[in-house]
Order: C-alpha cells, then structure tokens, then sequence
C-alpha cells in the first residue's frame, strides 16, 4: 500500500488532530470494557465454575498479564517499522471477539484461554496508539493528550461496571460477556475506515531522528543507561501494583464486607473509578504540562504528590466501616492514583527519538504491568486465600492492605526518577 494512501504527510489541522486523539480513545475504553468486565463479574464466575481467589487473580492479574506484555513488546517493535493503524484496529478486533468468546466457556481451563486471548489482542493496542499521538501532538501538548487518551481507562470502567453489574444480575454473566465483545469487532472496522496513520516523527524538531529502525538490543541499551526511565518504569510497576490491588478487588470487598449486591456494586463503583479516574487523569497531563514549562521535574513529581495524598485515602477506603465514607475514600483514591500515566508516557517519549516510541511504551508497560497488572491482584488473591482459615471474610481487607506500604516504594522511585530527569532530557537534546 502506498505511503500516500495510508499516511497523514502534510501538515495535519488541530481539529483532525483532536478526532484521532477521539478515535484512539474510543479504542482504549473498549479495551479496559473487555479488561475489567472480568472483575465486576467474577464473584458470580466463581460461584458457578467453583473458583478459588488465587484462580481470580490469575484471570484477572497475572496469566493476561504475562501474554499481555511478552507479546507488547515484538507487537511494538513491528509497529515502529508498520503501519500502527493498521495494528490498533487488528488488535481491537482479536481482543473484542476473545471477550465475546468468554461467555461460552464452561471451566476454568477454557476461561483462561479465553482471557489469554484477550491479552494477546490487547498486547497490540497501546504502544501503536502512544507513538501515533507523539507524532500528532508537539512535546509541549504532548502529556495533554496522553493524559486525555488514558482517560479511556477510566471510561471504560465506567462503562464496564454499569453495563456489567447490570447485564449480570438481569441476564447473567454469559450474556454481559456478549453484549459487551461484539460492539468492539463493529468499532474496529471503523477505526481502520475513518483514521490516517501520521508521519513518523511529524512533531520532532530533529525529523532525521524518524529515519532510524533501531533494535531491541538497541533500545534496551539506551533505555538502561537513562536511569531516570530505569527509575520511572519500576515507581509505575509498584504503582500499578497497588492500583490493580484495590481496583481489581474493590468488587469483591464491597460484596464481602459491606454486603452489597452486584448491580448496586456496578452503579456505584462505575462512576467513582470512571469519573473520578478520568478527572484524576486529565488533571495529571493539565497540571504536568502547566508547571513541568518551569521544571521538568514536575512531570513526574506531581504524580509522586498524589500517590502520597491517596495512601490515607486507601487506609480509609479499607478499615472504614461506614459504606458511604469508605465509597467516598475508594473515589478519591482511584482519582489520585490516576494522574501518573499520562505523564509517565510523555516522559518516556521524551527520552527517545520518534522510531523507539512503540518500543519504549512497550518496555515501560511491559515493566508497569508484568509488576503491577501481573502480581497485584495475583498477590492480594494468595494473601486473602492464606488468611482465610484464621480471618474467614476479614481476610480480603487485610490481603488488599498490603498496597498501603508498597505505596510508599512507588513514591521515593518517582521522586528519584525526577532527580534524575534534567540530566537525561539535556542528552537527549
């Protein structure tokens, strides 16, 4: 296919600018719809298939995890040498129809390879989307855009757990599992019709840098001598940890300990991870992009700030036994957790020229979410699981606890990260 026909080469508007940052959104809340679909259904999943929390876990955690990053990377370095439209939608369509597929499995053995298959399509979708916007979006917009593209996280938890506490108290696991795949094959389709793939390293000032295919080697290589990505990659693997810690099993808390049913659970929890995520996600790229002008450092102090605002949040969130303030205490706290990402990428993408942009999204997700993704639902499922004998439903509390300290690890990483950054950015240049 001609470079004519599939890629953006004159100067794109601000308005198509804003459509594909649209469009590519769009995309990133199909992908965490499928993504944590799985969590507001999986009380009812381990009912039926006869579950333990360690298997939770792993569905939810670590086995997608594991295929999610290990093929982001090979995913990704493809992707700096390919078309990445092209990829992103072939991704959303995989990963769409894996979810749907998900409702017709009957043990836990099929669920897994169900829910394997979902990562593997989602394997493909962010670094594509990440590189395609560092080359519509200049340096100086760039953590904006990031910021407004992550939102997608939180919309489509929103729109996961609405949708999925209802679909499963109404029509039962199965169906939500449905409902919720097939629009995303639709949308694929679409994406690749209606969005042109940019030109590589449009918003660079040194464009002869766009030229370069670097290898992996490479980019490892330089990656592990910029020691603030090294610190920045292993603060957002800890973070993430206790993200998915208490996202991931907020559901199962709130049935457990607060009594609450699973449509009530989704209504609830829907807007307080959806908005108050967004909110949080938006303000991070707003706030890092106003004051990261005067000093860089801020691009990734900011976040450092709100993760040790949300520790007390957290605390409260867990041993507070009013329903309503802990509800209140679990918002603010998926709000502040939310503002690292954005800037994180942005960072990240500074670092490196244009042709290691995909690869660098994927080494820095594949880090944030083999550490985080990976073993923070996976640990607090093995935890809960080992406490049970002695604590009985208490167990879940005392297992999701443990990301209150290992917040704190996350914090000195991305404080000593931003010690660092200066430094490597006047490399770069």
């Amino acid at each position: 296919m001609q470079a004519r026909e599939t890629t953006v080469n004159e100067e794109v508007s601000s308005q198509y600018r804003n459509y594909v940052l649209v469009m590519l959104t769009l995309v990133y809340v199909f992908n965490f719809v499928d993504r944590q679909l799985l969590v507001i259904l999986q009380e009812s999943i381990k009912n039926e298939l006869h579950l333990s929390d360690t298997q939770l876990g792993m569905l939810s955690g670590f086995t997608f995890a594991l295929f999610y990053v290990t093929l982001g990377i090979p995913i990704a370095r493809f992707a700096d040498k390919s078309n990445r439209r092209n990829i992103v939608a072939a991704s959303l369509g995989i990963w769409s129809l894996m979810t749907a597929s998900s409702g017709l499995v009957r043990n836990f053995g099929q669920l897994l390879l169900a829910r394997i298959g979902v990562g593997i399509g989602e394997a493909g979708g962010s670094p594509p989307a990440h590189a395609m916007l560092s080359d519509y979006f200049p340096p100086e917009k760039r953590a904006t855009a990031l910021s407004i593209y992550s939102t997608g996280i939180y919309f489509g938890i929103l729109v996961g757990y609405l949708m999925g506490g209802y679909l499963n108290q109404h029509l039962g696991w199965r169906t939500a599992f449905f409902v919720v795949g097939i629009p995303g094959v639709i949308f694929s389709l679409l994406f690749y019709v209606l969005v042109k793939e940019p030109r590589r390293g449009a918003t660079d000032v040194n464009t002869t840098l766009a030229i370069e295919s670097p290898s992996l080697r490479e980019v490892l290589k330089r990656l592990y001598a910029t020691k603030s990505f090294v610190y920045l990659a292993l603060a957002t693997g800890l973070h993430v940890f206790c993200l998915y810690g208490v996202n991931n099993w907020a559901p199962s808390f709130l049935a457990r300990l607060h009594g609450m049913k699973n449509a009530e659970i989704g209504a609830l929890l829907g807007p307080l991870f959806g908005i108050g995520g967004a909110i949080g996600s938006y303000a991070g790229g707003l706030l890092t992009d106003h004051f990261g002008k005067i000093d860089q450092r801020q691009y990734l102090r900011i976040p450092a700030y709100a993760i040790i605002i949300s520790i007390p949040c957290a605390t409260g969130a867990l041993f507070l036994q009013n329903t309503t303030f802990a509800l209140v205490c679990l918002g603010l706290t998926a709000a502040l957790q939310s503002l690292y990402l954005g800037p994180s990428i942005a960072v990240s993408h500074s670092l490196v020229p244009s042709s290691m942009r995909s690869l660098t999204s994927a080494i820095l997700f594949f880090v944030l979410n083999l550490v985080g993704l990976g073993f923070g639902p996976l640990t607090v499922g093995m935890v809960s699981d080992w406490l049970a004998p002695s604590l009985g439903v208490e167990s879940l509390r005392w297992a999701m606890s443990i990301v209150i300290m290992i917040s704190f690890g996350s914090t000195t990483l991305f404080l000593i990260a931003a010690r660092k950054l200066t430094a490597d950015l006047q490399l770069r240049s």
